[in-house]
């Protein structure tokens, strides 16, 4: 790691993360570095100067060249065995797309204007995630840095890039990402991505990005031809061979991945990660890799620098989370639970994995707020086994929240958000639960503002890949009812067509006009509350919760105390009939936030109320 101060502009640094591979600036050129185990020659083609560089072979398949022709900006690719030519599994940038050459990028040439920043504590974190082709008009990391202030004004803290490692073609989510070091060329340079950073954190704001460490997509990958101890058949995961964490040659494996996380929150200067899918990496090291990829970030956290790391775990494995942002471990989880149970009580669904959820959905919804997971070690009906693990010890704040994301819009047929699902005054009870609970809340793009247009599944891949993805998607679908019909499916919006694309694309206009300004007015109104009277307190300690009750066939109750003796109260109804509300529950001093006033200790349908008591001797005095 290292880090220039520029003596001729104050305030300004220059970031770079060495990696041990891939293409380096040095004194006298660039230095190449390939893992091919499987090559007998390796040689460096430079494009541009029409030049064929021999590499040295190193002990345990490392290739290795220094060469003063190449500079910041040669195109460049590695010629295995004197035939195919190949991109650098670690490029920097992709300018020709996923098949063409490298780029070497010299990344101390981009100045840092945020020397002061230290990101922010996990429990001021209000999470937004994007996906940079389709949150601007432009598709482009300028296009996404030009609507920053508007996230800024909205009262999020931080916003989550889906993932950014090139992929083919001109479309994509981000999942099918085969250079994980290089920042697709259809957003911008990595100069322009390293811009929208810095901008983020001028207007306060962090910035993570989701990470792929389960699979490579299917386009692209050329490691298995002259690394095959990348991968390993004694494996599989839903991709097929599963990479090679825990086998011979997994040594330079691994070091790849810890490398990777480096890379981004040092050399790009993120605030955090989001690591995909964890609970599809398969590792019987003593040593997990998720556990050196958290000793090999602990040394960035020094200095009162906040990285906060993030998992994606659909098997509710608690074992990883410390709930901080301490030294090591993992800040918090995804909490797939919430939204599912929610997304039951909004909308009466319960195909799939909603089946778990359908009995007792606010029980399920009251053990979700006060200790995270719904399924902790009980059977879950869907898997046909046990699901999950006890977060017992674990804070509310080591759970993210979310009443929609990109899989639980984007893997629906056609897309549909929230606000097409449910009534609007559901969803506002829905919302008003997330954003003031003290877990920390995730927003999807124009979630803020109803967004009315869909997040569909894209991609762009060659015409016999197209035709498999396609078919394979309406096929996915062909076991729910409403899909049975092959014409139904039919009309399943083709991945591969830029219209799909098209079609996911915000329309900010809808924020300026009703009812999106409206919804805007709404979620800033409700995360400025938050900010004031949860994310101040959740900043300088943690808060325990004290339990829910439930009342009625849907509603509920809530408390939580924070380290300074406040206590935070919710009562929601969230069902379509009136409910009568415990007369235990008094009303607090301090008011953040009702739908209407209580009459009769009642709640009408889908009527929230939150309440604070600032400090303990109030509640001695008749709280909660």
């Amino acid at each position: 790691m290292t880090i220039h101060k520029d003596t001729r502009a104050p305030g300004v640094e220059r970031r770079h993360e060495p990696l041990g591979f891939g293409a380096e600036c040095v004194e006298d050129g660039v230095r190449f570095r390939l893992w091919a185990p499987a090559a007998r020659q390796v040689d460096v083609v430079l494009e541009d100067e029409g030049m064929v560089v021999p590499m040295d072979a190193l002990e345990g398949g490392w290739f290795q060249v220094t060469s003063g022709q190449a500079r910041p900006g040669s195109l460049y690719r590695y010629r295995i065995d004197g035939g195919l030519r190949v991109p650098d599994p670690a490029s920097r940038f992709q300018p020709r797309d996923v098949h063409g050459p490298s780029e070497v990028v010299d990344a101390h040439a981009f100045a840092w204007g945020d020397e002061g920043w230290r990101g922010r504590p996990w429990g001021e974190a209000v999470v937004y995630e994007l996906h940079v082709g389709t949150f601007s008009p432009e598709g482009t990391f300028a296009g996404a840095m030009a609507l920053l202030p508007r996230l800024a004004a909205l009262g999020v803290t931080a916003i989550e890039l889906m993932p950014l490692a090139d992929f083919p073609g001109r479309a994509n989510w981000g999942y099918d990402g085969v250079l994980p070091f290089a920042p697709d060329s259809r957003y911008g340079r990595p100069e322009h991505l390293k811009a929208l950073i810095a901008a983020a954190h001028g207007l306060g704001l962090m910035v993570f990005v989701d990470v792929v460490y389960n699979h490579f997509g299917p386009d692209g990958n050329y490691l298995g031809v002259y690394a095959p101890e990348f991968f390993t058949s004694r494996h599989r995961t839903p991709w097929g061979d599963a990479i090679n964490f825990d086998g011979p040659g997994s040594a330079a494996v691994r070091a790849y991945f810890t490398a990777n996380a480096r890379y981004w929150l040092h050399e790009y200067h993120c605030d955090g990660l989001r690591f995909d899918a964890v609970h599809a990496i398969v590792d019987d090291s003593p040593q997990s890799i998720l556990t050196a990829i958290a000793e090999a970030v602990a040394p960035l956290r020094a200095h009162g620098r906040h990285i906060h790391l993030v998992l994606e775990n659909e098997n509710n494995e608690a074992g990883h989370l410390n709930g901080s942002d301490g030294p090591q471990g993992f800040t918090a989880q995804w909490n797939d639970d919430i939204h599912h149970v929610l997304h039951v009580l909004l909308t009466g669904e319960g195909d799939g994995y909603y089946a778990d959820y359908t009995d007792d959905p606010a029980g399920r919804l009251g053990r979700c707020l006060t200790e995270g997971f719904a399924y902790q070690g009980e059977w879950s009906a869907v898997r046909q086994g046990v699901r999950g693990e006890s977060t017992r010890g674990l804070s509310p704040a080591a759970f993210v929240g979310f009443l929609q994301n990109h899989d639980q819009i984007g893997n629906r047929a056609f897309g549909e958000r929230i606000t097409a699902l449910a009534s609007p005054a559901a969803v506002r009870a829905a919302t008003a639960v997330l954003l003031l609970a003290p877990s920390p809340p995730l927003l999807f793009m124009g979630q803020e503002f109803a967004c009315s247009r869909p997040f569909l599944f894209f991609c762009d891949f060659g015409p016999e890949l197209a035709c498999a993805v396609t078919e394979g998607r309406r096929r996915e679908f062909a076991r729910f009812p409403e899909f049975a019909d092959e014409s139904r499916r039919a009309h399943i919006p083709d991945p591969n067509d830029p219209a799909t694309l098209i079609k996911s694309r915000l329309d900010w206009t809808e924020a300026e006009r009703s009812p999106g300004r409206d919804w805007l007015t709404f979620h800033r109104d409700l995360l400025a509350t938050r900010a004031r009277h949860v994310g101040a307190r959740l900043a300088v300690g943690e808060v325990r919760a004290l339990g829910f009750n439930r009342f009625g066939a849907h509603g509920l109750t809530v408390g939580w105390r924070f380290a300074d003796g406040a206590q935070l109260h919710l009562a929601a109804n969230l069902g379509d009939a009136e409910a009568v509300v415990s007369d235990r529950v008094r009303p607090a001093p301090v008011t953040l936030y009702e739908t209407c006033a209580p009459a009769g200790g009642r709640l009408g349908p889908w009527e929230v109320r939150w309440g604070l008591w600032p400090v303990a001797a109030d509640t001695a005095a008749g709280g909660p």
